[in-house]
């Protein structure tokens, strides 16, 4: 969602240095206006002063401005340590006096698409047809694809986790029904985490269909699942990272909303079909309560998700 903010600021001449975690560096080395990778020595969670204060001390002097996405603490306390003489960003966590420049956040009521969001840090006025792209070498797709024995437009993807909860995740045995009824394989991709979902969305349908679906969840690293992707005939997936990668790569996709909206994340893809039942004019009664942007549903119920069915999908496909 960053990766027209990149494009403008290269467009313009600067260039550019993204500082990541290692789990979504690979992202920023698929984009190329980004010069520059440097991965965070950081764990998750925790301020880690020390490490982020012995990460400036290295970083002092080489960079104009910084643009801070994430709004948290502790992203801007490096720029700021590392004395850099701009620092751009969100207003959030009580970063007054860590920022340079800074833009207001909008109310929790007033959601804006996440692209034009990030986008906005550049200063620029004329956001609104930012659209994500993402691309890597044809040879290195190739080599992978060869690598996890496929080939280019002969399977479809699934991305079946959300990391935010299970009020974004379509069910399993949805997902299990729809492989059954698709025509070619199912790769179907996510963390090490999602491993366990992913198997009981497979084995029932290798059961009756064996070597149908291949479970690579948690099994190869981020280049190679963007490979798999690009390459994809279609992409079915909750509203989710990966969602957001096929969307940059352009792959034709089914993106499958519940308690979040379209509105906000959508997939910035002229090939992307989107199934959200508060759109859906028939959808009887009226889901009143999406979205409610919350892990698991405040009714019990998840019919956000639940109401749609593998034939809903199939008609998107």
């Amino acid at each position: 969602m960053t990766e027209p903010l990149m494009r403008r600021l290269a467009g313009r001449g600067e260039r550019l240095t993204v500082g990541a975690l290692p789990w979504v560096a690979p992202v920023y080395r698929a984009m190329p206006q980004v010069a520059e990778v440097i991965e965070f020595p950081f764990a998750h969670g925790g301020l880690q002063f020390k490490a982020r204060r012995r990460l400036a001390q290295q970083l002092e002097g080489r960079f104009d401005t910084a643009y801070i996405c994430p709004n948290s603490l502790k992203s801007a306390l490096l720029p700021f340590l590392a004395s850099i003489p701009k620092r751009v960003g969100y207003l959030g966590e009580a970063r007054i006096g860590l920022l340079t420049r800074r833009l207001k956040n909008p109310s929790k009521g007033q959601r804006p698409p996440m692209v034009a969001f990030y986008s906005a840090l550049s200063g620029d006025a004329d956001i609104a047809r930012d659209q994500p792209q993402l691309q890597m070498d044809a040879t290195e797709v190739d080599q992978a694809l060869v690598a996890m024995g496929l080939q280019r437009g002969a399977y479809y993807v699934f991305a079946p986790g959300a990391e935010y909860g299970p009020a974004k995740r379509w069910p399993a045995g949805h997902f299990t029904e729809l492989a059954r009824r698709l025509d070619l394989p199912v790769v179907l991709l996510g963390s090490g985490k999602e491993f366990d979902l992913c198997h009981e969305i497979a084995a029932p349908v290798n059961d009756e269909q064996p070597g149908k679906c291949f479970n690579l969840a948690g099994k190869t690293s981020l280049a190679y699942a963007f490979s798999a992707i690009a390459a994809a005939k279609q992409v079915i997936s909750n509203d989710s990272g990966l969602m957001h990668v096929a969307a940059a790569f352009g792959t034709p996709q089914v993106a499958i909303f519940g308690s979040s909206s379209p509105l906000h994340t959508p997939p910035l893809n002229d090939k992307a079909r989107v199934l959200w039942l508060k759109n859906e004019p028939t959808y009887q009664p009226p889901l009143d309560c999406a979205p409610c942007f919350e892990r698991a549903c405040p009714l019990g119920h998840t019919r956000c998700l639940v109401d749609i069915t593998a034939t809903d999908v199939l008609q998107k496909i």
